[in-house]
């Protein structure tokens, strides 16, 4: 995992970037400059001048770290197959399409109606359809570490198992 080496606080806007992209980074601090406050657990600093030895240890460890904490992104091939990390599941056609829907918006909340016409683009099916569907699918991404959360009122999100109950707060 590559570890980005950022100049603070010239670089402040760089960091921001790397921050939202979850990039271990190691922050070199002018001589002067105080340490920021950290972002997240894939962050360190150093005051320089610093050692060659004691940044390549750094940068060592936040790359153990970046590796251990950067989880797998579910991916969906061409096939129909939706894989997790080592694992995998073969979906049929229109489980596809839906999970393909969810995809999109991993971890947000995907409404009905989007996958309606996710799920069946020549017309939208029955709400029973739907939710028939979506069971199957909850079922068989279960295995991989994966779980369909229902939002009320909303529609439904993907998300990795364990992740905690969603809650979304009403308008």
């Amino acid at each position: 995992m590559d570890v980005a080496l950022v100049r603070w606080p010239l670089e402040n806007g760089r960091r921001a970037a790397l921050v939202a992209a979850q990039v271990p980074r190691l922050l070199l601090l002018e001589t002067d400059a105080p340490p920021p406050e950290p972002q997240d657990c894939l962050e360190d600093w150093i005051r320089c001048p610093a050692g060659d030895d004691e940044v390549r240890a750094r940068v060592a460890a936040l790359a153990l770290r970046g590796s251990a904490h950067v989880a797998a992104v579910p991916v969906l091939d061409d096939d129909g197959v939706l894989r997790m990390g080592s694992s995998w599941v073969s979906l049929p056609p229109v489980e596809s399409r839906l999970a393909t829907a969810l995809l999109e918006r991993f971890g947000a909340v995907v409404s009905r109606d989007s996958l309606g016409r996710a799920g069946w683009p020549t017309g939208p099916p029955g709400r029973n359809a739907l939710d028939v569907h979506m069971l199957r699918l909850r079922r068989r991404v279960a295995p991989v570490a994966l779980a369909i959360r229902t939002v009320r009122s909303r529609g439904y999100l993907l998300e990795r198992s364990g992740s905690g109950q969603v809650h979304v707060r009403e308008a």
